[in-house]
Formats: C-alpha cells, structure tokens, sequence
C-alpha cells in the first residue's frame, strides 16, 4: 500500500513539474502574442505582460501589407525551401557514398568535410562578401541559398552518415543480386529508411537558414530580396517604432518553425533514439 502511495506521489510530483516545464517553455510564446496585439500606449503604459485590453489584429494586417512582411515571409519561404531541398539530397547522397561504398579515402574525405562544423559564421563573413562581390552574387537569391547550404552540409552529411551506418546492409545485398543499380538502390531502399534523419536534417536546417541574420543583413541591401529577419529589423523607426507591429512581424516569423517542428517531431524522436542504440 504504502509503495503504492510513494509511486502515485513521484508520479504527481513529475507531472507537475513537467507542466510547469512546459509552462515556462511556451509563455514566451504567448507573450508575443499578446503583445503583437497591443500599440505603444498600452505597452510602455504598464500593461507589458498582461492581456490587451484591445485586441489590435489590424497589427498583422499592417505588418503583412504595409509593412512588406508578406514579401519577406515569401523570401524567407522561397530561400529556406531551396535550401533545405539541395542540403537533403546533396549531403544524403554523400552520406551514402561514404558510409556505403568503398573506396579510398572515404574516412579522410568525411573528416575534412566535418572540419567545416569548425568554422564560425562570421570568420568566413568577410570573405564571403569578397567572393559574392566579385561574381555579381550580393543582392540575390544565391548570396543567400550558397553559404547557407555551405555551412548546412557538414551537419547534413554528418547525421545521415551516423544513421546509414546503423542500418543493416542485406536488403541492398539482395537487391544488388537482382541487379538493382547504385541509384535505384538508393532511392528505393535506402532513402525510406533513412526518414527520420531526414526530419531531423531538415529542422535544423531550416532553423538555421530561417533564423539567421548576419548573411541576410550583411549580403543584401535590397527589399526585393530581403528575408524576414532583415525585414523586421527594418521595421525599427528613426523616430518612432510601432512595437506591436514588430510584434505581429516576429509572431508570423514564428509560426512556420512551430509548425514545422510539430510535423516532424515524431521523426526527429525517432532518429535521436536510433542514434541512442547505436551508441
């Protein structure tokens, strides 16, 4: 009885810490939601962490239309997509090259490519500029989309190597005999198994490429090409700033990293717990 007692008290004592937990974790979520919906009056007028007290919607309406987040959102949507697309193929195939073929200097070849984990943005801030300036790249898409899946890739081919490792080698064995080719065989076999590594390469890319604001700013100067981090820090008055504006900009940059996250958390548990076993 009493052993029954203590485990139903250990279970109420670690569920509500985990509420509180969660409760800490998505607050700030609320936060900046509530205070996309409140003007300068109301937030320095002392009501910063409370509910509006009238909710102005017309704050996303503002942002997206006015305020050209719209067309920010679609270069963010536009660079990040790109992005991720070209950094799953490149490096899963690359993966496959090291992790399932033989050949010479494979292990040299994925070290030298790990040593780009190495490498700080802003080290190689300068020169990028240098190079985009002198191939006309500064002010497009690829001054974006080229180093972001530069510094993407040791990551990418990283993880999908870990987990291709851990698959077993039978299947594309027999497939082999039945004379399926190298890129069948990878398309087929491999790449299905390998879904949860690819949920997981594709949240931290797109975090990455999302979120990121030194390239933006430093690479591109015209609104045209402006992604949202760059487009809502320019929201920011000489004279005057509307914070809850800037707040509905920031919630709508916000959103699509939940819901991403949301879609493939459970792919993601899936190859943390995979990589688990394997280690």
């Amino acid at each position: 009885m009493n052993k029954k007692i203590t485990g139903r008290a250990k279970s109420c004592i670690t569920h509500v810490f985990l509420i509180i937990f969660a409760f800490i974790q998505v607050y700030p979520l609320f936060w900046l939601f509530e205070f996309s919906l409140k003007d300068n009056s109301e937030i320095f007028g002392g009501n910063i962490a409370g509910l509006p007290k009238h909710w102005r919607f017309g704050n996303y309406v503002t942002a997206f239309f006015k305020a050209n987040v719209m067309k920010y959102f679609f270069n963010s949507v536009l660079v990040t997509g790109i992005t991720i697309a070209v950094t799953l193929i490149v490096s899963a195939m690359s993966a496959y090259a090291i992790s399932r073929m033989i050949w010479k200097g494979r292990e040299t070849t994925l070290k030298i490519i790990l040593m780009g984990m190495m490498v700080p943005i802003h080290a190689a801030l300068l020169p990028l500029f240098i190079i985009l300036s002198k191939t006309h790249l500064l002010n497009s898409y690829a001054s974006l989309i080229i180093p972001y899946i530069a510094f993407g890739l040791p990551m990418a081919i990283y993880l999908f190597t870990s987990f291709m490792e851990s698959l077993p080698k039978e299947m594309e064995e027999a497939a082999a005999i039945d004379g399926c080719g190298i890129y069948r065989m990878f398309m087929l076999i491999v790449f299905p198994l390998i879904r949860p590594a690819v949920a997981t390469v594709s949240i931290f890319t797109f975090i990455s490429s999302w979120n990121e604001l030194m390239f933006a700013v430093t690479f591109i100067n015209k609104a045209e090409f402006k992604t949202l981090t760059v487009g809502i820090m320019s929201m920011v008055g000489a004279y005057t700033t509307k914070w809850g504006e800037i707040g509905a900009g920031l919630m709508i940059a916000t959103i699509p990293t939940v819901i991403m996250y949301l879609l493939l958390s459970e792919q993601v548990q899936k190859s943390l717990v995979a990589g688990a076993v394997k280690g």
